[in-house]
């Protein structure tokens, strides 16, 4: 008779704050006996790490999963297979696996890669996905302020490529979220100035963490040396 495999389950974990976590995710995360997530910079422990560590006790098996940092396609098809190989090991044996993701597993998550991999390779194995707070409405609550309202469109741009982007998004929807806006903040800002929307953005780096730092009205931030971690929301209908 066949083995019956594990089940894989992607956790969502929040953005930052412990308490974020939904009652489901920490049932599964406090009853599943291997735990993984991504190894952090360094070596050192990783923010999905950091959000569950306060939950998980010492009899749960800990699989910090290597994924490199780099836009190479290749070197990370082999990081997602090498995770899966090392995840594999314990699915084959009927031992359910809780991968821990930071904010939500759904939304740009590393999540979606190894299920995808899984998929491909693993096929049989049963894949569950727990949803939770992601870093749009995080931030949005940190400013204390709604996402969208009534029938607001929204926009979320991952990353630039080229300004272009932002200028037809900023004509086509009333509300933006731009992510890694750490790296073009002030050519952002420029474009910002220029359609007079200063006043309806805001900045919120590390949602949710105890170090997180808010911004409002950026007329006053033509500069800003932000983290990766950092959110841009403009918001045409509000001034705050």
């Amino acid at each position: 008779m066949q083995q019956k495999l594990g089940t894989l389950y992607g956790v969502s974990v929040g953005t930052g704050d412990p308490e974020l976590i939904t009652l489901k995710a920490l049932k599964i995360l406090q009853q599943t006996k291997v735990i993984a997530f991504p190894l952090g910079i360094g070596n050192k422990m990783g923010i999905a790490e950091s959000i569950i560590d306060q939950w998980l006790d010492t009899k749960q098996l800990k699989v910090p999963l290597n994924f490199p940092y780099v836009k190479d396609t290749e070197t990370l098809q082999s990081a997602w297979q090498e995770s899966t190989n090392q995840l594999w090991q314990f699915l084959e044996r009927g031992e359910d696996v809780a991968f821990a993701c930071e904010g939500d597993v759904s939304f740009y998550s590393t999540f979606s890669h190894l299920a995808n991999t899984f998929k491909q390779l693993h096929p049989d194995v049963p894949i569950k996905n727990i949803p939770g707070v992601c870093s749009p409405v995080a931030a949005a609550a940190e400013l204390g302020i709604p996402l969208t309202t009534n029938s607001q469109r929204l926009t979320i741009l991952p990353i630039l490529d080229t300004l272009k982007e932002l200028e037809i998004a900023l004509a086509n929807t009333e509300v933006l979220v731009l992510f890694k806006v750490s790296s073009v903040y002030e050519q952002v800002w420029q474009v910002l100035q220029q359609h007079n929307l200063l006043a309806h953005s805001y900045v919120v780096e590390r949602a949710t963490f105890s170090d997180r730092k808010i911004y409002r009205n950026l007329s006053n931030y033509p500069q800003l040396k932000l983290s990766y971690f950092s959110i841009l929301i403009v918001n045409r209908n509000l001034n705050i």
